[in-house]
């Protein structure tokens, strides 16, 4: 099976989930902040510290946005302008080599999505991985582009079709196939409704046509249970975004999740891995004993003789039933059977009792 390296960890189905906390736009602008993120989500138990490269005019047409009438999703709710909240989210030059230290020095990776060929090439050097956001999955030139720098690429696919996908899938695939295919729904507004349109079973899709690709979500619910039932369906990576406090104000806050609900996020899902165990059904070593308290054993109503001749209205099937007792469905077995030893009422039938 597909395996993936990231710095020190390794991807793949056998391995634990990597956790990915998106801080995205929630520094703030400012650098000090960043980098108290980055030593949280470690804390918390996150693999890598994911950042944003962009400045608002490689991402964003002032003009379009002003002149969009409706579909503005959550964005209808920021107090400024769409060209601003990106202007004042952006990464300034000097922070990533502070932003990858910082990750070094807290021992997560730190990881970025850049939003344009010049930003793909400013921050490869400090790179291991690239992270595609969904918003690009069509622009096939920074697909293939990224794709070309020969290190691992997660593909997010919110809001895209099934063709959409394939497309992107085959531009990557000619590069690469380190690749971490993520299903995500691209709905920022934190509202309970959003659960019914995340599809998970999409990922059942995904590992049907590309069965050798590690699988991912990228997911903006509130809580776990999507990321849980992800895992069950064999997602490996796992990205949300990440913030000390929710109320505060800014673009991803809301969203995000902070200290106490990721590591609980982690924590039930290192849980969840031991639980999903191996696909072999057996007598577990943990439940030897429930084997004989909990089972019946066919079982004598009234003293039986040697000779005597054993009918189904002198049994009874009932508990415990040790190692040399007969399961009630050897009962056809055992009836007509004649006795070779006594056996006292309540107890139970053996095979070396009958012949």
């Amino acid at each position: 099976m597909k395996e993936i390296q990231i710095e020190n960890k390794i991807i793949g189905k056998d391995r634990p989930t990597y956790f990915i906390a998106d801080i995205a736009a929630n520094h703030d602008g400012n650098i000090e902040r960043a980098k108290e993120l980055i030593y949280l989500c470690a804390e918390a138990g996150a693999d890598a510290a994911k950042f944003q490269h962009f400045t608002a005019d490689t991402i964003v047409s002032d003009q379009g946005f002003k002149s969009l009438v409706g579909d503005q999703s959550h964005q209808s709710k920021w107090k400024k302008s769409v060209f601003d909240v990106y202007q004042d989210a952006s990464i300034n030059e000097g922070w990533t080599s502070i932003l990858k230290e910082t990750c070094d020095k807290a021992g997560i990776t730190f990881l970025t999505s850049p939003y344009s060929y010049e930003l793909v090439d400013e921050v490869d050097d400090f790179l291991s991985a690239y992270k595609i956001g969904s918003g690009d999955i069509t622009w096939l030139g920074i697909v293939e582009y990224i794709a070309s720098k020969g290190k691992p690429v997660l593909l997010a696919t919110g809001a895209s079709t099934l063709e959409e996908v394939d497309i992107a899938m085959s531009t990557l695939l000619h590069r690469t196939d380190d690749i971490v295919l993520m299903q995500c729904n691209t709905n920022y507004t934190a509202s309970l409704e959003n659960f019914k349109y995340i599809n998970l079973n999409v990922l059942k899709e995904y590992s049907r046509r590309y069965p050798n690709t590690i699988l991912g979500l990228s997911d903006h619910t509130p809580g776990h249970a999507t990321v849980l039932g992800a895992v069950t369906l064999g997602a490996r990576v796992i990205e949300k975004h990440f913030t000390d406090y929710t109320t505060r104000e800014g673009p991803d806050h809301k969203f995000s999740m902070d200290f106490n609900t990721w590591k609980e996020m982690v924590d039930r899902t290192r849980e969840l891995e031991i639980s999903l165990g191996l696909e072999t059904k057996k007598v577990e070593d943990n439940e030897l004993e429930t084997v004989v308290l909990q089972r019946r054993a066919i079982r004598v109503k009234k003293d039986l003789m040697i000779g005597d001749s054993v009918s189904e209205e002198d049994l009874e099937f009932l508990r415990p039933c040790p190692k040399d007792a007969l399961p009630p469905y050897e009962l056809e077995k055992v009836i007509g059977k004649k006795l070779v030893e006594n056996i006292k009422s309540g107890d139970y039938i053996k095979w070396i009792s009958i012949k």
